[in-house]
């Protein structure tokens, strides 16, 4: 093989490939990429057996031919080169000698032979969504995923698709978060649901810009997203999805307006007297159109209020600060909705464009 490529575009490439690759492998040649060069074209792929990404940069190919280099030394040494041109010469060993300037380097690469193939499997269903939309649902959702392995189904992303409409849920058993959006193009195939890896979702989120469509090619156990000239390769999470719809109130008593920016001040503040709690809690009072938010652990107290529009009885639950904030921190909006129906019930929290958040009260202390 014996290719020229420019700096840069070499450079993004490889960061886009090379995040999945860890610092412990189960096998030598999963810290490589596999470098392929034909038709003017460099295409590289890494893999951890459960995510495969691949990607492509222009190249001038002098002679096609396959290899795998170390992923981490590539990118290193890629990174440190001045601008210009790259060319990169392997011979019959995989080894290739990597020169930009005046600098020549040799990486010792690994057969291709050993690099997992591709999976080969059937497409039953196509959708088409817009790069921004999906980022959108992916920032808005994903935090609120499981982290514990204890229940496989919680720790991804639930993709439902149905008359046209995207849904995505993500929730670990004490708090959900929602997103729901039409699609511009109706997607082929039937309808159904799909459990994405977080480890994909944030892969995907890392990848997309902000401009084009993301194609989704979905198989019964994996899925393809396809990002301009990069694609992801998955394994769906196999099991049955929690009915999410049953934890979300269909009703509510009391609708409450709440400026976005004091909320999250208030919480944040008072969450310094909180940094050593074991179960830090913050109170919520409702009463004559104030919010009245306290906390108290071994290291302090306090306490700060925000002006909304509320004349109902005075109403006081207690919160994970934490599960509170993490909304916020990914809507970009000025305001949202706090439906509630007293203090011992789910609330949910909401904005005009799909998004929704439902968290249950801890038990008030007083």
């Amino acid at each position: 093989m014996k290719i020229k490529v420019q700096k840069e575009a070499l450079l993004k490439a490889l960061q886009k490939v090379s995040n999945i690759i860890g610092s412990r492998t189960t096998l030598p040649v999963l810290a490589n990429i596999l470098v392929e060069a034909k038709d003017d074209q460099l295409t590289l792929t890494t893999t951890d057996l459960e995510l495969r990404l691949t990607t492509t940069v222009a190249a001038v190919v002098e002679e096609p031919g396959i290899t795998t280099l170390p992923a981490k030394k590539l990118l290193g040494l890629v990174s440190k080169f001045h601008q210009g041109e790259v060319s990169i010469t392997s011979n019959e060993n995989f080894h290739s000698e990597i020169k930009c300037g005046t600098v020549s380097i040799t990486l010792l690469g690994l057969t291709p032979d050993d690099f997992p193939v591709a999976p080969e499997f059937e497409i039953n269903r196509n959708v088409k969504i817009k790069q921004t939309e999906l980022a959108s649902i992916l920032e808005r959702i994903s935090y609120a995923a499981s982290l514990d392995d204890s229940r496989k189904v919680l720790t991804g992303i639930l993709f439902s698709i149905r008359d046209s409409k995207i849904t995505a849920v993500a929730t670990d058993g004490k708090r959900l978060a929602l997103c729901e959006r039409p699609l511009e193009e109706a997607p082929t195939g039937e309808d159904g649901d799909i459990i994405v890896t977080l480890k994909a979702a944030n892969e995907l989120k890392r990848l997309i810009g902000s401009e084009g469509d993301v194609m989704m090619e979905i198989g019964e156990k994996q899925i393809i997203f396809r990002v301009n000239e990069t694609v992801i390769v998955s394994k769906l999470i196999e099991g049955t999805y929690p009915n999410y719809r049953q934890v979300i109130p269909t009703t509510f008593k009391t609708t409450i307006e709440l400026p976005a920016d004091p909320f999250i001040y208030a919480i944040e503040i008072l969450s310094v007297t909180l940094s050593e709690a074991s179960s830090p809690n913050i109170k919520l009072t409702f009463d004559s159109n104030k919010l009245l938010f306290e906390a108290n652990s071994s290291i302090g107290e306090g306490s700060e209020a925000i002006d909304v529009a509320y004349e109902g009885d005075k109403m006081s639950a207690s919160f994970n600060p934490n599960f509170l904030l993490d909304p916020f921190k990914h809507l970009p909006v000025e305001k949202v909705l706090l439906k509630i129906n007293d203090v011992v019930s789910p609330i949910t929290i909401e904005s005009n464009d799909g998004f929704l958040y439902v968290i249950m009260p801890m038990r008030n202390k007083g």
